[in-house]
């Protein structure tokens, strides 16, 4: 898929953050431990896996299938024919006709507003991974892990979440 002009301009966060991933990720992989952490639970590492370059950049793999994703749907986003573009139909010739099946932004600034906060929540998801990666790409074998890293993951994810559903309720009104 060739993305449009405003969609790479926008992607930039998130392959900034991606290549951070990556960069980092190389950088310390040498240095990992043989067991390296597979599940953090409750204020510790409660289950362990063999280092490996699957398991080490599982999170930046995940975050890259992400992007991909939310690309494409800011991409589909602006692709849409926003509701005020629709012809009006033979029933209702002054209405906008409009179908049942497609949640449509209302314009096309709407379609961009929606496409931009749907990518700031994809460098959101981005930062959260990031921190994720600290815990994953230590270089000992310590099951203890911060009490804040919940805290830490959560906060950037909340926060894209907010813009977006901000930007989609502001379409509403509109």
């Amino acid at each position: 898929m060739v993305f449009t002009s405003p969609i790479r301009l926008w992607l930039l966060p998130s392959a900034v953050v991606l290549a951070a991933m990556g960069v980092w990720g190389s950088l310390r992989y040498s240095h990992l431990p043989e067991r390296i952490p597979k599940h953090i639970g409750a204020g510790k590492v409660d289950a362990w896996t063999g280092r490996s370059v699957g398991s080490a950049f599982l999170l930046v793999f995940v975050y890259a299938a992400v992007t991909l994703l939310m690309a494409g749907t800011a991409e589909l986003t602006l692709r849409v024919t926003p509701r005020d573009e629709m012809p009006a139909t033979d029933a209702a010739p002054f209405a906008v006709a409009a179908s049942s099946s497609v949640n449509r932004p209302g314009s096309r600034e709407s379609a961009r507003r929606i496409a931009r906060s749907l990518l700031l929540l994809n460098t959101s998801v981005g930062v959260s991974l990031l921190i994720g990666c600290g815990i994953l790409w230590r270089s000992t074998s310590d099951p203890e892990v911060s009490a804040w890293l919940l805290a830490a993951m959560t906060v950037p994810i909340l926060a894209g979440t907010v813009l977006t559903v901000v930007a989609a309720l502001g379409d509403r009104k509109r």
